[in-house]
């Protein structure tokens, strides 16, 4: 295992906490992830992990005898439409075997692992969004019964004193998500900008594992991966590149940056050390510059 921060290879004091979020595709691969949490929390530093989902999600949809059901939004970003009977096996899948199964892994490798869904403490917490809007056939329409959120709040204390304690939290969807009457609803919400906000609340590097080198120029040429953005003409290349997937994790990007994030990496899960490799320089690097003093958020889980 490769080293990182001092000869002694404990990591200073004054190191900021990271955020991983590891992908739910099946061509992400966990194990390197789970050995490098284990390595970093060994060595001092302090490790949230966040986790997806979607290909066990679709799996459990199915299983259950429903179809998947993906919609677009307004504003052109494609994401899962979630209906009672879907958010059920969402929770199902989430936050109770994905969950519990990359809980496990962290123990087996020695790290003291707590697995949280973001309902748990009022973790990630904002207000649900019953309807979206949708586009069908080019036309814009209204769908209801949706079961999703925005977060608007993060629980850092509960990390924090986590952390404080030696636990490493293992976070997933489904959120806290609040009803206009005061009632809680457990909601979905998209595990990359969950972890743009629990990196935003922590100040915290945040390393995004996918299945891919990074951003690259051209989408389908490996060989223009972008290696860093640190102005805004820079990231503005960035975005431009960023299509489909990636442009939800560029867009998380900028959410954590903006909420405190000192950097942002998207990285390959899939190589040996990836979280040690990413914080060395690996993969595509978005550093906090990069992003004017306000900036915007976009989009909705949809």
């Amino acid at each position: 295992m490769s080293e990182e921060g001092t000869d002694t290879g404990v990591a200073p004091v004054d190191e900021p906490p990271v955020v991983v979020k590891i992908g739910g595709a099946k061509a992400v691969d966990p194990a390197g992830a789970v050995g490098d949490v284990a390595h970093l929390a060994a060595n001092g530093r302090r490790v949230v992990v966040v986790h997806g989902g979607s290909t066990v999600v679709d799996e459990t949809i199915e299983r259950l005898g429903m179809e998947p059901e993906y919609v677009e939004s307004a504003s052109g970003v494609t994401g899962r439409f979630t209906d009672a009977a879907t958010m059920e096996a969402f929770t199902m899948a989430m936050a109770g075997t994905l969950n519990t199964e990359l809980t496990a892994l962290f123990r087996e490798a020695g790290v003291d692992a707590v697995g949280l869904s973001g309902v748990d403490g009022g973790l990630l917490s904002g207000p649900r969004k019953s309807a979206v809007r949708v586009v069908e056939d080019g036309k814009k329409k209204i769908r209801r019964g949706e079961h999703s959120g925005r977060i608007e709040s993060v629980n850092a204390d509960l990390l924090g004193g986590l952390l404080e304690d030696g636990y490493t939290p293992v976070v997933s969807p489904p959120m806290e998500g609040k009803e206009s009457d005061g009632g809680v609803t457990p909601v979905n919400t998209d595990a990359d900008r969950a972890a743009a906000a629990v990196a935003g609340a922590l100040d915290a590097d945040l390393v995004l594992l996918t299945d891919v080198a990074g951003v690259y120029a051209d989408p389908e040429d490996p060989d223009t991966l972008i290696e860093s953005a640190a102005t805004p003409e820079e990231l503005a290349a960035v975005e431009a590149a960023a299509e489909g997937f990636m442009g939800k994790k560029v867009m998380a990007a900028k959410e954590a940056l903006s909420g405190g994030s000192g950097r942002v990496i998207v990285a390959d899960a899939n190589v040996n050390d990836p979280i040690v490799a990413a914080l060395g320089g690996a993969g595509t690097t978005i550093e906090r510059a990069a992003i004017a003093e306000s900036v915007e958020t976009e989009g909705e889980s949809a």
